[in-house]
Order: structure tokens, then sequence, then C-alpha cells
């Protein structure tokens, strides 16, 4: 009887458990299932017209004064989303922007943008003073067309297109990407319903103005007075800056100076902890750390609609190419570790290969028509280090139609990730740097490869130009995505998922910040582990420097 007893008491607790759990499922389910209804019928009454768009610094300032009906809504949504999460404020923002980004309704959700109007000395004032921005030349006449420099005129039949094409230098992404950034479509002035927060600083070209001859307290002035005014915003503080995010056109180790001394190179930008808190997107990113993303060098192409760009890969398939190979640029005599003198003799030692040697004539390389001849020429062209792990010559090779040959992974597979294919072999060669200094014969190497194979990697690469180019910030592409497309998109995706870890709890308590490099490069459900390109990275961080 006592046992029975004790079943039956088993019993009657299990029915209240049971019965209470369900009552308390129902409540919720109806109390948020109810008020995310009622929030998306409110957001369809409201008709919310497009988001205005900014043209030029004054209509950044007009942007914030867009759509009365988007504040009324977002007020009352607050006001609703607020009694709910009182305990958690930054949830509240977070549940406000992932219902507008849930509405079907608008072409703009989960894609507004909230651009800073930032104070003039951040950016207009440095382009005011393009003089300044580099001691070797004049920077004034790359940063006008929007930051695309001087038009190309097409005198040798069959080298560019007729239109699209400019002498870009390779350090002016700042300036490109926000002057893309202000045809956006999906900008708003509302920042509490922006997928990101975008600070158009112009980082590259204050870093590059002060990199010779001014000591630590100048370099890092500018970083310390834009992360002092950041931190002061509302906006700021809603996720303490890491849904903010800005572009500096220059290479990450001059924005990492190590130490304090006079002689150590560059500025601290990217080790403030604010800055650690932001996305800076970077011409080139560091393996060992996680606040910077590499986005692509800036090209010679612009193009103003999709039609450019469908036909310049059209003429791209059809070339001839007479050289197996060829490469673009000058030894590094000071540089025991580099592989560029081994390079140049094989090129010359070969009836295959092509030499393009910037040693000897320097004009020779900086003419963006002797360069693209010469690799619409050849089937691969030789991309080796430059004076850190990157060249914009990748690009420029790409952008012709020529396979590239990389010899180490820090120079194109592991930075440009948003952009590329996992699968390297896809679109590329990859011949370790040991190889050369064991004298392997790329000549050799190269010509192994089946010729089906290398039809089907050069259409790979022609098929990847529009992600790696910047289009013509004035104008907008009908379909293509281009480098700030793609960009923009992987930005929103990492703060998106960042918001949604946050609500529900989850934490990165087992990243490991020194293997940056790694995570980008996992399959779904991969964890980290030993990597056959673990021996790269474990040797001494590149030399800083300029790289062509």
């Amino acid at each position: 009887m006592e046992k029975a007893g004790y079943v039956f008491k088993q019993t009657r607790i299990c029915i209240v458990v049971f019965t209470c759990s369900v009552f308390w499922i129902c409540l919720f389910y109806f109390h948020f299932n109810g008020f995310e209804t009622k929030a998306f019928w409110i957001v369809n009454q409201s008709r919310v017209p497009p988001p205005a768009k900014v043209v030029n610094q004054e209509d950044t300032k007009a942007v914030v004064s867009q759509s009365e009906n988007v504040t009324s809504v977002s007020s009352f949504m607050k006001t609703m989303i607020s009694a709910d999460n009182k305990s958690d404020p930054s949830v509240s923002s977070f549940m406000k922007t992932m219902i507008f980004a849930d509405n079907k309704s608008d072409p703009c959700g989960g894609r507004y943008i909230y651009v800073y109007d930032l104070p003039s000395r951040f950016n207009d004032d440095m382009m005011k003073d393009c003089g300044s921005i580099n001691k070797w030349f004049d920077m004034c006449k790359f940063t006008t067309n929007c930051g695309l420099g001087p038009k190309l005129n097409n005198t040798e039949v069959g080298v560019f297109s007729d239109e699209g094409w400019f002498a870009t230098n390779q350090f002016t992404v700042d300036v490109i990407f926000y002057n893309r950034m202000k045809q956006y479509e999906c900008l708003t002035n509302d920042s509490s319903i922006a997928a990101a927060v975008f600070v158009p600083f112009y980082a590259g070209f204050d870093a590059a103005r002060y990199l010779w001859g001014y000591n630590v307290s100048v370099r890092d002035a500018a970083s310390l007075d834009l992360v002092d005014w950041l931190q002061k915003r509302d906006e700021w503080k809603v996720m303490n800056g890491r849904d903010h995010f800005l572009v500096g056109g220059r290479i990450t180790w001059d924005f990492r100076r190590l130490t304090d001394e006079e002689t150590d190179w560059g500025n601290k930008f990217l080790f403030l902890p604010a800055a650690r808190n932001m996305s800076v997107l970077l011409i080139e990113s560091s393996p060992w750390n996680s606040n910077d993303f590499a986005i692509p060098y800036p090209t010679y192409f612009h193009p103003s609609k999709d039609s450019d760009i469908f036909d310049w890969q059209g003429r791209m398939r059809k070339l001839e190419r007479k050289y197996l190979f060829c490469f673009a640029g000058a030894p590094r005599p000071d540089n025991p570790k580099s592989i560029r003198s081994l390079l140049i003799d094989q090129c010359k030692n070969s009836s295959v290969g092509k030499l393009l040697e910037c040693g000897s004539d320097e004009s020779k390389c900086h003419s963006p028509s002797n360069v693209m001849k010469m690799f619409q020429s050849s089937v691969f062209c030789l991309q080796p280090q430059g004076d850190s792990y990157t060249r914009r010559s990748a690009f420029d090779s790409i952008l012709a139609g020529c396979i590239p040959v990389f010899f180490h992974p820090g120079s194109f597979y592991t930075q440009y990730t948003w952009h590329l294919p996992k699968n390297y072999t896809k679109y590329s060669v990859f011949i370790p740097e040991d190889d050369i200094r064991r004298n392997i014969s790329i000549e050799q190497r190269l010509s192994e490869i089946d010729p089906n194979k290398i039809n089907e990697m050069r259409d790979e690469v022609i098929n990847l130009i529009p992600r790696l180019i910047y289009a013509d910030p004035r104008s907008k592409l009908e379909t293509s995505k281009d480098a700030f497309d793609v960009s923009v998109d992987a930005i929103i995706r990492k703060v998106t998922k960042l918001r949604q870890d946050m609500i529900d709890g989850r934490t990165d308590d087992d990243f490991i910040e020194e293997l940056s490099w790694k995570y980008a490069l996992l399959e779904e459900g991969e964890y980290i582990g030993v990597h056959e390109w673990d021996p790269f990275f474990a040797k001494q961080k590149p030399d800083n420097g300029n790289s062509k």
C-alpha cells in the first residue's frame, strides 16, 4: 500500500507539472506572437517610404530627417519592446531591428545602414589637404572622380574598354567606398533599425600622411579623437561599437604599432579598445587578429553598368594567350626571405615566360596599359608576396583573366574570404615558397596542368571579376554585386549573427584570436584544428611597408 500510495502521489505531481508547463507555454506563445503580429501590422500600416539617398556631405545631414512615418513607428515600437524587456535594453533594440528585417514588404528589411555625419576633420579636410597624404608624390589627382583618379584613354586598342577605366591608386579605397555608400539604396536616419553603422573615417589617409617624420603623438591623434567622439554617441552605446564598421585603404600593419617608440611603424588605431570592437575593412588583414577584414585592392576598372562587365568578361574569354606565365615586379634584395629574384630568373630563362621587371624601369610597372597588356597575354600570372603578404597585382591579373599563382596562403586565400570560393584550386595555383627555393621549375609545374582544367580555372577567374572590382560610385549596377556590395552584405551577416548570439546567450569563450585566419576557412560544423598552412603563420610577422 505504501508503494501504491507513493506512485499515486507521483502521478498527481506529474499532472500538476504538465498542466503548469502547458499554461506557461501558451502564455509566452500568445504574448510574443501577439506582439510580433501587432508590430508587423504597425510597420505595414505605416507604409514606410524608400530610404533617402546620400548624395553629398550636405545630403548626409538631410538623411537624418528622413520619413516621419518610420520615426513614429520606431518610437511606438521602442516603447512596446522596452516594456517587454526592461531588464535588457540592448535586446530591445535588437528585437526592433529584427522585426524590421523580417518585414517582407520592405525591400530594405535587414539591409539598412546608418551613416555617421562625422566632423570634417575625419574625412573632407584630409581631401582638401590631399597634397600631404603621401610624402613621395601628390595624391590629389588620385582623389578625383570620387577616388577613382584620372580617366584612362583606350590609346592601345584592345587593352582597355572605351568606358570605365581610371588610373586608380591602390590606397584610395577609403574614398571609393564612402562614395559608393552615399549611393547605397538602403540608408536610414534611424540607427535603431540599422543592420550596421558605417563610420566614414579616412583611416588610410590619416595613417599615410604621418608615416614618415612624425612622432607617435601626432600619428595617433586622429584615431584617439575619433574613438572619443564615437564613444559619446548613443548609437555607439547600444552595442559598444560592435555593430560599427569603417574602411582603411591600407594594410593592417600601418595601424598596428606595437610600442610607443618613435622608430616603430605606423599608428596604434587597431589596438585601441574601441577599435577592437569595430569591424575594420582593410586591403590586407592580420592573420592573428579578429577585428580587421580584407577587402579587394581597387583595380583600374570601375564599370557603371552591368553590360560593361559582361562585355569585358566576354573579351577576356576570347583572348589568345601566347605566354604560359608572367611576372610584373621588382626584386627585394634587402629581404633574404623573398623569392622574387628566383621568379625573375625563371621568367628570364623560360621561352614561355614573360617578365615586366620594375626594378630597371619603374615607369613600366606604373603604366596600367603595360601591366594589363602582359597579363592579357598570359595564361598564368605569378603573385608572390609584396612588401607585405598581399599585392594589388593579384587583382589586376584576375581582371585580365590571367590565372594567379600564389606562393603563400596569406597573399590571398586567408585574406579575401568574403569574396572568394573556399576551394582555391578552382581559380588559382598554389606553389609553396620552399618549392621555389628548392629550384622547382615553374614552367614544368604549370605545363603539367590539364588544358581542360586550365579552361575551367580561367572561366572561374573571369566569373570572379564583378565581386573583386568597385563600380563607379556615381552609378549603380543593375544586377551585378561588386566588391562594395559583397563587403556590406558580409558585415550585415556578421552583425546580425552577433545580435542573435547575444539574444540567445551564446558566447565566444572558445575563440582563439591568434588563430583568426582559420575560422573563415571552416566549413559548417567544422572545428579549429591542425591545418596544412600552420607553418606559414607560425613564422615571424611580415615587415611593414607599401605593397606593389
